[in-house]
């Protein structure tokens, strides 16, 4: 009984003891920010990102990382698990309350893998993988629109979200929170204060970044123009109390901002801040709220210890593009071609900057082929964790990146990507083949993007090919003078869609 009970302190304390040499994590999120829209990555960008500038300076910055989706519903899944979402089959994005959870039980996440290791986590602003609701006989809704969220009895908690899927904490929002159906908080798994009236959109501002708010059910606690403030309040009160009640344990912090998908709703502390109008003051803001939380690391002593990555979930909004390139001379897709729902570079390529002090050299930058869904196996080589052979099946480890330790060869061989309509595309080095016609998402024959149309120099090709050495801009499509590589390419994708992963099966670790 004493061996037993020695036996049990001792590995009690091993747990505490490992558990205390992890970093934390602060893993902070943005909504449809594009690449020329931060200075570090656009030096003729119009607005200033003076805490993203100096994040950069101190960490490392990534040249060639992408979303693994053109748009936010699918990359959110992606990251959190490690898996292409297009292998779910699930097409487009939720709104209101949409659902169920994409991510299924048996599906191992980024926070349960860490939880599993001693992590306190939380999740603080949009989630948008869907939740479930219920109505007042209990039924599930898991629809989107005004009349489903007109059916929700706020009574009965939410069986399906961020806390059943890994967090310990979470408050947030559903989905998009100042677009879609449903404007109110959830607080863990409840709504606690409901919606009570439509949306009015007399009071709120006007202008062209502003169109993109559905008329829906509003909370009297629910202000569209402070809602990133509302989230930073929340993730700093989560940093606080863990200084004060689990300073001993490592922290996964996930911060999902709203900043910056339209409406374009700054604050009013940061409204007519730049010269780039509404959402230029709204990428100010959000450049604010990545200090306000590197400030706070540093107040409560975990700057030292903790590993923070800032990054997007896919390119820039087609109206916010085409607005920003016409009235202030400001490109958010800068230099590429294609915006957030395109298959070109411009809808998924994205800023991502990681900084570990001590860790990852400052004032490093990288052009390591990166995947948001890479963050999955990273973080496990971090935490010494193993990953399940049926787990995390398109993430590959990139902290030999992060230590300087890789050189030159590239961990990735390939990459796939995937657009609101589920076209894929794959890369290979310099090589990137779509496997379709087109965007794969947006409509350039439509009066408003037909001024970004470019010639097609080969339409009678079924799919398109590009070196993006020679040709970053997408402009010449390949197709037909390099069939052996697009027959190379195309195989590949399909292997990795029949095999159902990209990543070679894992041995494990010791």
């Amino acid at each position: 009984m004493l061996r037993l009970f020695l036996l049990l302190i001792l590995v009690t304390f091993s747990t505490f003891l490992q558990a205390s040499q992890h970093p934390n994590i602060l893993f902070i999120l943005a909504d449809d920010l594009g690449y020329g829209d931060v200075k570090c990555y656009n030096p003729e960008s119009k607005v200033p990102t003076p805490h993203l500038d100096r994040l950069a300076r101190e960490g490392m910055l990534f040249t060639d990382a992408h979303s693994p989706s053109t748009v936010c519903t699918p990359t959110r899944y992606s990251y959190l698990t490690g898996r292409m979402a297009f292998r779910l089959n699930y097409r487009g994005v939720f709104t209101g309350v949409g659902g169920p959870c994409l991510i299924t039980e048996d599906r191992l996440t980024l926070p349960q893998l860490l939880k599993e290791k001693g992590y306190k986590t939380a999740c603080m602003g949009k989630w948008h993988i869907g939740m479930t609701f219920f109505d007042k006989e209990g039924k599930a809704i898991n629809k989107n629109g005004l009349e489903a969220v007109k059916r929700i009895d706020y009574s009965r908690p939410s069986s399906d979200g961020p806390i059943h899927r890994g967090f310990d904490h979470f408050f947030g929002t559903v989905s998009c929170p100042t677009t879609d159906w449903l404007y109110a908080y959830v607080d863990g798994d409840r709504i606690p204060n409901p919606p009570t009236q439509l949306l009015d959109k007399t009071p709120l501002p006007k202008h062209p970044y502003s169109r993109d708010n559905r008329r829906g059910l509003i909370a009297p606690d629910f202000d569209l123009e402070e809602v990133d403030l509302v989230f930073l309040k929340k993730s700093i009160q989560f940093l606080e109390n863990h200084a004060k009640e689990n300073k001993d344990k490592p922290f996964f912090l996930f911060h999902s901002m709203q900043a910056v998908h339209l409406p374009s709703f700054p604050a009013k502390a940061f409204q007519g801040k730049t010269e780039a109008g509404p959402h230029g003051d709204f990428i100010f803001e959000m450049d604010h709220i990545v200090g306000e939380l590197m400030k706070t690391l540093k107040r409560l002593n975990f700057d030292d210890n903790t590993l923070v990555i800032f990054t997007s979930d896919n390119g820039p909004e087609t109206l916010t593009t085409v607005h920003m390139r016409k009235d202030h001379g400001h490109d958010p897709a800068r230099p590429w071609r294609g915006m957030k729902r395109d298959q070109w570079e411009g809808g998924h390529r994205v800023p991502f900057i990681a900084r570990w002090p001590g860790k990852i050299s400052a004032g490093k930058k990288s052009d390591q082929l990166l995947s948001l869904t890479d963050l999955f196996a990273t973080v496990a080589a971090i935490v010494n964790a193993n990953i399940p052979k049926d787990q995390a099946e398109d993430s590959f480890n990139m902290l030999p990146v992060l230590l300087g330790k890789q050189g030159e060869k590239p961990i990735r061989e390939f990459l796939l990507q995937q657009t609101i309509s589920l076209a894929l595309s794959i890369r290979n080095g310099n090589w990137k083949y779509l496997d379709h016609k087109g965007s794969g998402g947006n409509r350039y024959d439509r009066a408003r993007l037909k001024p970004f149309a470019l010639i097609n120099n080969a339409p009678n090709a079924p799919g398109q090919l590009y070196n993006l050495k020679s040709d970053p801009g997408e402009k010449d499509n390949l197709y037909f003078k390099h069939p052996e590589i697009v027959k190379k390419l195309k195989a590949k994708l399909e292997e990795f869609k029949s095999s159902g992963r990209s990543v070679p099966h894992r041995t494990e670790r010791k």
